[in-house]
């Protein structure tokens, strides 16, 4: 959350309930709405760090809000975050090491475990069409998102199908 967080601030000082907004705005219905009481626990966090400034500013008939702008070293840690690639290719699965240790448990079937999976996959895919169909056809960012999952859900199937072919 911090990295978003400072990388909406670049283009302009922002209070916590519009950062959530930004974000929701962006990334769209298929991204979990982040909590807004972590954003705030972030900004303190990121502020701590000397990664953002805030400032409190007073509103007629509300309480203060406070503004954040990024700084100088946040600047360069979201450059720094832009420059790195992202994650490594997924060795670490939960279901593959479910797939490989069920024969040991006696009683589970790896074909029914892949069957459940499949639907799984099969029930998300379900799932993002909808949310694909029913957002704002103008927020390329949120269709390229669940464009992205849905491509990520198409190849787990089609590996599932080629598990499914080695153990049969």
């Amino acid at each position: 959350m911090r990295l978003p967080l400072l990388a909406l601030l670049v283009s302009a000082p922002a209070h916590g309930y519009e950062l959530k907004h930004a974000l929701e705005s962006l990334l769209g219905a298929a991204y979990p709405p982040p909590n807004v009481g972590q954003i705030y626990v972030t900004l303190g966090r990121l502020e701590k760090a000397g990664l953002i400034e805030g400032e409190d500013v007073e509103q007629p008939d509300r309480p203060n809000k406070r503004i954040y702008r990024i700084t100088a070293a946040g600047r360069e840690t979201v450059d720094a975050w832009f420059e790195e690639s992202t994650v490594a290719p997924r060795v670490r699965d939960e279901f593959f090491m479910k797939l490989a240790l069920a024969p040991r448990s006696g009683t589970i079937n790896q074909i029914a475990l892949i069957n459940r999976q499949r639907r799984h996959y099969l029930k998300s895919m379900r799932e993002l069409s909808l949310l694909a169909a029913a957002g704002p056809p103008d927020n390329q960012v949120a269709q390229l998102l669940i464009e992205g999952a849905m491509l990520h859900l198409q190849a787990d199937l089609d590996w599932l199908e080629r598990c499914q072919e080695e153990l049969e």
